[in-house]
């Protein structure tokens, strides 16, 4: 004969009890260990295929004097910019400049409006189809801060952007938005 004891009995409620417990125990660890929102955002940013770049452009971009000494003048930044080949002739054409200290203090905030159709310059394409449409755009800046104060010697940088903006109910609104140019800024002494 055999001592035989019954099977312990568990109940059906405390079985999925226990089961949510561990699953919620496991899910927790997966994010904790894996951070989905960190490995999306990490495999969003390494897209094979390059964004094509903006019809758009800085064609070129003319920073200058260098090095710099406010005294002796404004600092010019003056920007080529190459035109989509179609524009509607009431968009406006913005161009921009933010000057930072090192330490990515904004310093400056330079920009300059204007319609998208005055000072168009045309030059044949190199392909020979539709001629590019271009305009130069001359910013300068003062040497001083958005204090109005003699920015100190040392070295800056500076960032150029270029927008087509449309007219709206709401105000302006951005159409379209060229690729930045950046460099940076010599500020010297004076010099007698």
């Amino acid at each position: 004969m055999t001592n035989s004891q019954p099977a312990p009995r568990i109940s059906i409620k405390r079985a999925s009890r226990g089961m949510t417990l561990g699953l919620l125990i496991l899910l927790s660890g997966i994010w904790v260990l894996g951070e989905p929102g960190v490995l999306l955002a990490k495999t969003k940013g390494k897209s094979s295929v390059p964004r094509p770049e903006p019809d758009l452009k800085i064609l070129s971009l003319h920073a200058a004097p260098m090095p710099y000494r406010p005294q002796d003048g404004p600092f010019h930044f003056i920007a080529t910019v190459q035109l989509p080949k179609e524009v509607d002739e009431h968009l406006m054409l913005e161009v921009s400049a933010l000057v930072t200290s090192t330490s990515m203090t904004s310093l400056r905030f330079l920009s300059i409006r204007q319609p998208v159709n005055e000072h168009v310059q045309t030059t044949p394409s190199a392909n020979g189809d539709t001629p590019q449409k271009h305009v130069q755009v001359d910013l300068e800046w003062d040497g001083l801060d958005h204090n109005k104060q003699q920015i100190p010697v040392g070295s800056y940088e500076y960032e150029v952007r270029v927008k087509l903006l449309s007219n709206g109910e709401k105000g302006q609104r951005t159409q379209m938005l060229s690729w930045p140019k950046r460099g940076k800024i010599v500020v010297k002494p004076y010099k007698p």
